[in-house]
């Protein structure tokens, strides 16, 4: 899908670049993160009602539609970014938005409200958090995300998928709270048409938010890897602040550091494994993102040891959280001169 390609060729040819573009470029990106957000929250209101009216069991509809409508911006922008061979961005997204949902969506959260950590997110979610990110250093060593390295990734998506499944047989899954009651107006086709309306505004928002996110990397010459970390990161983590944020507010805080940790392991397994199966091209891995990835392991373990004593980030360790976050985001701005003198 190359439409906002071809509407930005279009503006640099009739106006020669310049503000123009920039300007454009902004506006792409800020369009690109609404049908984003918009597309998957309509695909998840829609698909979800249709498996009710097909009395899909609910912890099913949790487990799948509804994980993938949170991933589907980070998804839709990594595959789009790596099929167009901007792996900045696509690698970038994803590492930037885990190390963006703990320093600063859960910083942020709990300074509204503490935080309880379940025992399983404690006791295996979050290791196994710190492990995948690993694996995804050690894979990208060589220089690249290969078809392989993405099998590897995505089996181990099918074994935690298998572990939400038989927590859910337990009553200790997630996701039916966030499916939406069935009404005399939601029939077949309209719910289908949402899901259409869905997908399309998904695909959409990611070609427009990767062009616009590119241009500006080109305009105020940075490299892609930033943006992808920074701006695009924020822009896909938005509705993760928003739940979390709002499930704070509402003392349902416990499903706060539950979601956020599932979602940065769906990041890392389903949308990098993914982009790297349909990828026409190995994903490259900057060395730099090295020092990145390892900083996602700091995360994962700075709000472990975080919640140690009594499995409950408080507003101290989200403001712990605030200022690791404010120290990496100065090195980002400081790395191309770090570099350049090493």
């Amino acid at each position: 899908m190359e439409i906002s390609n071809i509407l930005m060729d279009l503006v640099e040819t009739a106006t020669g670049g310049g503000f123009i573009v920039i300007l454009l470029s902004v506006v792409f990106l800020v369009a690109g993160f609404v049908m984003l957000i918009k597309g998957a929250d309509m695909f998840v209101d829609g698909a979800s009602k249709v498996a009710v009216k097909l009395k899909v069991p609910l912890i099913v509809i949790g487990l799948t539609i509804v994980a993938f409508g949170t991933s589907a911006p980070e998804a839709a922008i990594s595959i789009t970014s790596s099929c167009q061979g901007n792996a900045g961005i696509a690698v970038g997204n994803v590492i930037g938005s885990n190390i963006m949902n703990i320093l600063i969506i859960l910083g942020i959260s709990a300074l509204f409200a503490v935080l309880p950590v379940k025992k399983t997110t404690f006791m295996y979610e979050i290791p196994f958090v710190v492990l995948i990110t690993v694996v995804l250093l050690l894979l990208g060593l060589d220089g690249d995300v290969s078809f392989f390295d993405a099998l590897v990734l995505v089996g181990l998506f099918v074994a935690f998928f298998v572990y939400l499944i038989i927590l859910a047989k337990k009553g200790e899954g997630g996701g039916e709270d966030e499916i939406a009651p069935l009404t005399e107006k939601d029939t077949v086709p309209k719910m289908i048409l949402f899901i259409l309306l869905g997908l399309a505004m998904i695909v959409f928002g990611s070609d427009f938010t990767v062009t616009g996110a590119t241009k500006i990397a080109e305009a105020i010459g940075v490299d892609s890897r930033l943006i992808g970390l920074t701006i695009v990161a924020f822009g896909t983590s938005l509705p993760e602040l928003v739940t979390c944020i709002t499930a704070a507010k509402k003392n349902a805080a416990d499903i706060a550091i539950g979601n956020i940790i599932g979602s940065n392991i769906f990041n890392i397994l389903f949308v990098l494994g993914l982009a790297g199966l349909v990828s026409p091209n190995p994903i490259g891995f900057q060395p730099v993102f090295i020092i990145d990835a390892i900083v996602a392991i700091f995360s994962a373990v700075l709000l472990w040891l975080c919640v140690l004593k009594d499995r409950k980030l408080g507003r101290a360790g989200g403001i712990i959280m605030i200022l690791c976050y404010a120290a990496y985001f100065v090195y980002l701005l400081l790395q191309p001169m770090i570099f350049a003198n090493a």
